[in-house]
C-alpha cells in the first residue's frame, strides 16, 4: 500500500509546500477515504477542486484551512446561488480532506455552524427527491413493455429487481451474474460493496417470486438470463447495453444509461432512484414496519425511511377521504 506523505505543520501559504501540492494531497485524501462509493467519490473530488482554486484565487491555505477561509468560501457559494445540499456537500468535502490529513477539521467551528444554519434558513432546506409512483401505475408500465424485444426482457428485469431490490442506481449497474443466487423461495443478491457498506462486508438482498407472473422481479430475471445465456454470456455483469438494431453488447449498462432507462419507461419525472424511493413508500403504506424495509433497503437509521417515504402528496396518505362525506 503506498505511504501517503505528512503534512508540515506550518500554515502558511508557500510554506514548506506549494498550495497546489497541497491542493493535489488533498485530493488523493479525498478520494483515498471514499473509494467504494464512487459517486460520492466524484462529487467530493470535485468539490475539493473547487475550493483549492478558490483558495489560490484569494491567496488562502487550502489545506489546512482556516475557519474564517472556509466561512468565505461557504458565503461565497450561497452568494453565487448553490443550494443547501450543495453548500453542505462541499463541508463534507474539506472537514473529509482534513481528517484523512490528521488535521483539525475547521467545519466543527462553532461559529461556521451557525452560518450554515443561518444560510439554511434563508434559503431553505427542502431537497429535490426522485418522486415515488404507485404499484398500479408500475404494473400498468410493465404491461406497456414489448417483451418480444431483446430490450423489452432486459427493461422489465432492471425495473422490476429495482423495485423488488430496493437497489441504488450504482449497486443495480454493477451487479455481475455471479452475484445472483435462487433456490427455491426466489433469489438472493450479494452485494459486494455499496454506499453503507464500504469495507465489502457480506451483505444481501431477498427477492421473492410473486403471484403475478406478468409482475414477478424473480421470473423476470430468469427471462433476461435466459437471453443472456442463448448468447454465450454466462458471467460477467448482468445488465449490458445494446448495439444498433437489438445486437448485444458486452458493455455493461452505466449508471447514466440505467437512469435513462428508467425514465424511457416510466416518464421524465422519475430516475433510477424513484424505484428506491417507491419501495419504501408502497411497502410503508402496505404495512411494513421500519425494519422490514431496513432489511431491505440496508438504511442505517430510522430517519433515512421517513426521509425516503414518499406520504407527503397533498392527497396520498389523507385523512380527508376518511370523513365519510
Amino acid at each position: 500500500m503506498e505511504t501517503l506523505p505528512q503534512f508540515p505543520e506550518s500554515t502558511a501559504v508557500g510554506a514548506a509546500r506549494h498550495i497546489d501540492e497541497y491542493a493535489a494531497a488533498g485530493a488523493r485524501y479525498v478520494t483515498t477515504g471514499q473509494q467504494g462509493a464512487a459517486n460520492t467519490q466524484r462529487a467530493y473530488a470535485g468539490d475539493w477542486k473547487r475550493f483549492s482554486a478558490w483558495c489560490r484565487e484569494h491567496g488562502r491555505a487550502a489545506l489546512p484551512a482556516d475557519v474564517l477561509t472556509v466561512a468565505a468560501f461557504v458565503t461565497a457559494l450561497a452568494e453565487a446561488g448553490k443550494k443547501v445540499a450543495t453548500i453542505q456537500r462541499h463541508c463534507a468535502a474539506l472537514s473529509k480532506a482534513h481528517q484523512l490529513a490528521g488535521l483539525p477539521t475547521p467545519t466543527d467551528d462553532r461559529q461556521l455552524k451557525t452560518l450554515l444554519e443561518g444560510i439554511s434558513r434563508e434559503k431553505g432546506v427542502r431537497q429535490k427527491q426522485a418522486p415515488a409512483f404507485t404499484l398500479a401505475y408500475f404494473k400498468r408500465v410493465l404491461q406497456g413493455i414489448d417483451a418480444e424485444r431483446l430490450d423489452g426482457v432486459r427493461d422489465r428485469a432492471l425495473l422490476l429487481l429495482g423495485l423488488a431490490g430496493a437497489f441504488r442506481r450504482d449497486e443495480l449497474a454493477s451487479l455481475d451474474l455471479a452475484h445472483l443466487r435462487f433456490d427455491e423461495d426466489g433469489l438472493v443478491v450479494e452485494l459486494p460493496r455499496s454506499k453503507t457498506n464500504q469495507k465489502g462486508e457480506a451483505e444481501e438482498k431477498a427477492i421473492f417470486y410473486a403471484p403475478d407472473r406478468r409482475s414477478c422481479p424473480v421470473r423476470a430475471v430468469k427471462d433476461w438470463l435466459a437471453v443472456l445465456d442463448r448468447h454465450g454470456r454466462t458471467s460477467g455483469p448482468l445488465f449490458l447495453s445494446f448495439h444498433k438494431g437489438q445486437r448485444l453488447s458486452r458493455r455493461r449498462l452505466s449508471t447514466f444509461s440505467l437512469n435513462e432507462i428508467v425514465q424511457l419507461r416510466l416518464g421524465a419525472p422519475y430516475t433510477a432512484h424513484s424505484l428506491r424511493a417507491s419501495f419504501v413508500t408502497i411497502a410503508k403504506l402496505n404495512g411494513a414496519d421500519d425494519a422490514e424495509v431496513m432489511n431491505q433497503t440496508k438504511h442505517k437509521t430510522t430517519d433515512m425511511i421517513r426521509r425516503y417515504t414518499r406520504l407527503d402528496n397533498v392527497r396520498q396518505h389523507n385523512a380527508a377521504q376518511k370523513l365519510g362525506l
